[in-house]
């Protein structure tokens, strides 16, 4: 990144919030929990910003993910109505956008008409990519007419990929427990259909498959999954055998 050095004042307050932001990740919320502490650190963050929310792209149509005020939601809800604003152009572009509203007008004018009737006066996008399930941009807006300094946008970049790596770790960690959750669930459902498979052989002298399709048609006659099928069969034959 070139330009004017960010100032330290500003570097260790963006530090600040990113540290606490990873403090919360590691609590392990639910996203809906992160991306509203992701706009509230956004606004501790960055000098101007009075408001923010997160865009989020999901099968091509924009929505408003989290906010920490709802006027910031009117104003998202603004671009999505006209299909134009920089809320969209960040996140089509993956470019930051950087916009004091005396500007705006002309460009989008129905952005420009909430934002103002609102109290804001500058707005700075930034895109905002995690994975193929999230997508958008962080939106800040402040009610100055300051349009936000160059400085603001290089921190809100820092930030932005600070936040998508983040997001993009806890994603993978969650999803790589889960996927052990159903292997486990798997191999214990798996063990419980064997043993009922077992016993159906020794006690009624068939094969392997004829057990299983007993198993099979109880579990449609009686509407059961084949596990808690398999499963209520040994525990039945389990608490009939106990003296």
């Amino acid at each position: 990144m070139t330009g004017e050095p960010i100032p330290s004042a500003h570097l260790d307050e963006l530090t600040a919030a990113m540290a606490d932001l990873t403090d919360a990740l590691e609590t392990e919320p639910a996203e809906a929990e992160i991306l509203d502490a992701v706009c509230a650190e956004a606004v501790r963050a960055i000098p101007g910003a009075d408001m923010a929310s997160i865009t989020a792209i999901r099968d091509g149509e924009p929505a408003t993910a989290a906010f920490t005020d709802e006027r910031a939601v009117e104003i998202d809800r603004a671009q999505y109505a006209a299909g134009a604003g920089p809320c969209l152009q960040a996140a089509e572009t993956g470019e930051v956008v950087r916009v004091p509203l005396v500007t705006a007008g002309q460009e989008w004018p129905e952005f420009t008409t909430h934002a103002r009737g609102l109290g804001v006066g500058s707005y700075l996008a930034a895109p905002l990519r995690v994975d193929e399930r999230l997508s958008g941009a962080l939106n800040l807006f402040g009610y100055g007419d300051h349009g936000f300094a160059e400085t603001d946008s290089r921190l809100l970049q820092l930030y932005t990929t600070v936040v998508s790596f983040g997001l993009r770790t806890t994603r993978r960690y969650r999803q790589a427990r889960q996927r052990t959750t159903d292997l486990e669930t798997a191999m214990r459902s798996r063990a419980v259909i064997e043993q009922a498979k077992g016993i159906l052989m020794a006690v009624h002298r068939i094969s392997a498959d004829d057990a299983m399709k007993r198993l099979v048609v109880e579990s449609q006659r009686t509407n059961v999954k084949l596990r808690d099928v398999a499963t209520r069969f040994v525990e039945d034959l389990s608490s009939t055998a106990s003296p």
